[in-house]
């Protein structure tokens, strides 16, 4: 029973502590402190030189002359019927007489990732 008091008593002080350190680091910090703060961290990300791997600040939104235009979605949809079709084709002709070339043989589909 000692035993059982004693470790309630250490689980409550730790989560006691474990309060008190959650409250201390989640404290929101005065407005001005917060400004000051933003701008620091803004300079610097600005001073920062792009990598080639990394891209700091945010993406640039493209130009309207560069979008590309719209295409119906039927187009999508008959190559990927077409790439289908090939590809079961493919897989008819290997199963009925199967040899290493035609496993390994390009497909004709323009749809190869």
């Amino acid at each position: 029973m000692v035993m059982f008091l004693m470790v309630l008593c250490m689980s409550v002080f730790g989560l006691a502590v474990c309060g008190l350190a959650f409250g201390a680091a989640t404290r929101g910090l005065p407005t001005g402190e917060e400004a000051a703060l933003t701008a620091a961290v803004d300079e610097r990300l600005a001073a920062v030189p792009e990598r080639f791997f990394v891209r700091d600040a945010a993406p640039l939104p493209a130009p309207a002359a560069v979008l590309v235009p719209k295409v119906p979605i039927e187009v999508f949809l008959a190559q990927i019927e077409r790439h289908v079709r090939l590809e079961q084709a493919a897989a008819e002709s290997f199963l009925s007489a199967p040899s290493l070339e035609s496993l390994h043989g390009r497909t004709v589909s323009p749809l190869v990732h």
